[in-house]
């Protein structure tokens, strides 16, 4: 079947469809494995059955976020095999021990106490289900670890050397820590714990809003706030951090998202514009006079290179950074003044009485998400026309395949990814309707405690996370 396209940019589009579908789940997962073992902290602690019950209600949507991040994931890494075995062949000295770490270290890990966690209530003491839920968390942070270690290193390789054009590992620390590591790690584990703060946020308002589980809304508002409240402004600086990187490490990357074109002169902010690659200008720019270059390079007249200091054929496309960099910013900024105008509800006493801003919450939940997508789409779009920055060219690393055989394999992915994907959200809508419900004395829930989604099997009403 000849579906018109090349195998090249058909193999793209499934990358980064697998993808896209993909990064919504471990970021949402590593922040809420951190927020369940912090509510079993206090639970474990305080003897807070608040915090038990939440704790447990949470479990369940970690489970089924869970199993879907497994689900999505996996064909990512065959994906290196089937659609990239150039690349493979010409990096897999670094990339595979990296994602052979990642198995063997978070996977491990995160398998061998999931069980624990999800089946343990009731059933282990609960030190050691306190224990099991801390060493999840840990497990999603090493697979972020790896991950991410993994993906700088093609951002900017270090630590190797080139034989026969095949990539060899001479320093596996500067392969691991490699100079855009570091802060490209801090910016997702945060965005993942904003975008997880924010979803809790959401759901507390909707309970409040309904007049539903008043003292466990109560507990998930208060902790969440207080969470953004810290990493929303933390998340700016981080970024900030990070552009300094990028100008150092990826500065074709940096005048892609600024749309810069001009290196001798100093950089405006560009608000908004149409890059036009055809007469490198920026078509109906609004922008402000050397605010980007302060930014950039924290001096008014700074310099940094613009897109004219690179050749057309080195350039990033214009349209997907520049834009997918304005739309995480903006969101940034949302969740920033979000933060701040609960914050001074919570200092006069009015949080719970405000139902603007209860409103706001309620509706504000894909935002993260969306920021992730964004982000991941300025990070991945601006690497090109390089798969390893230097040393493998995209168009060099996509496998002899044929046309056909890449689109029926994506149009495969769609249809199962969309199947898993509306599952998984009417599996969690019926879980948050249910709400974090205990019975008996015991604080014993409705279903077994080897069922961790059996509360599901009620009829859920309304769109995932909103209600009337």
């Amino acid at each position: 079947m000849d579906f018109g396209l090349d195998a090249l940019l058909l193999a793209r589009i499934q990358f980064a469809f697998t993808v896209t579908f993909h990064i919504i789940f471990p970021a949402f997962t590593i922040g809420l494995a951190s927020y369940i073992a912090t509510l079993e902290a206090i639970w474990y602690f305080r003897g807070d059955g608040r915090c038990h019950r939440l704790a447990r209600f949470w479990t369940k949507i970690f489970a089924v976020s869970f199993a879907m991040g497994v689900v999505s994931g996996l064909p990512m890494s065959y994906q290196f095999g089937t659609n990239w075995s150039r690349f493979s062949v010409a990096t897999g000295n670094v990339i595979g021990p990296l994602l052979g770490y990642e198995v063997m270290t978070a996977f491990f890990l995160e398998a061998t106490f999931l069980g624990i966690m999800l089946f343990g209530w009731n059933r282990v003491p609960k030190g050691l289900h306190f224990f099991a839920s801390c060493m999840v968390a840990f497990g999603t942070l090493l697979s972020a670890f790896w991950i991410l270690s993994a993906n700088s290193w093609m951002q900017y390789p270090t630590g190797h050397e080139v034989r026969d054009g095949i990539v060899v590992p001479v320093d596996w620390l500067a392969v691991i820590f490699n100079p855009t590591f570091p802060h490209r790690f801090a910016h997702m584990v945060t965005a993942a714990y904003i975008t997880t703060a924010i979803v809790v946020l959401s759901v507390g308002a909707r309970y409040w809003l309904q007049n539903r589980y008043a003292d466990e809304s109560r507990v998930m508002v208060r902790m969440a706030l207080a969470m953004i409240l810290v990493l929303a402004p933390l998340q700016a600086f981080i970024g900030d951090q990070h552009g300094l990187k990028t100008a150092q490490y990826q500065p074709a990357k940096l005048a892609a998202m600024e749309a810069h074109w001009d290196g001798a002169k100093p950089a405006s902010l560009v608000l908004f514009a149409l890059p036009n690659a055809r007469t490198e200008t920026n078509d109906y720019e609004i922008a402000v006079p050397k605010l980007g270059s302060l930014i950039i390079t924290h001096d008014w007249n700074g310099l940094f290179p613009g897109l004219k200091d690179f050749k057309p054929e080195d350039r990033p496309p214009l349209y997907m950074p520049f834009f997918g960099f304005r739309l995480m910013v903006a969101i940034g900024l949302w969740f920033i003044a979000l933060a701040a105008f609960g914050g001074v509800l919570w200092w006069r006493g009015r949080l719970f009485q405000n139902r603007t801003f209860m409103h706001a919450a309620k509706f504000s939940w894909p935002l993260g998400f969306v920021a992730v997508i964004a982000g991941w789409i300025t990070t991945e779009v601006g690497r090109q026309p390089w798969i390893a920055t230097g040393l493998v060219r995209t168009s060099e690393g996509v496998s002899p395949v044929a046309s056909g055989a890449v689109g029926t394999s994506l149009i495969l992915f769609f249809f199962v990814y969309l199947i898993v994907f509306s599952a998984g959200i009417v599996y969690i809508n019926r879980l948050i309707h249910k709400g974090p419900v205990l019975q008996g004395p015991e604080g014993l829930e409705e279903g077994t405690p080897a069922r961790p989604i059996s509360a599901a099997t009620e009829t859920g009403r309304g769109p995932a996370l909103e209600g009337k």
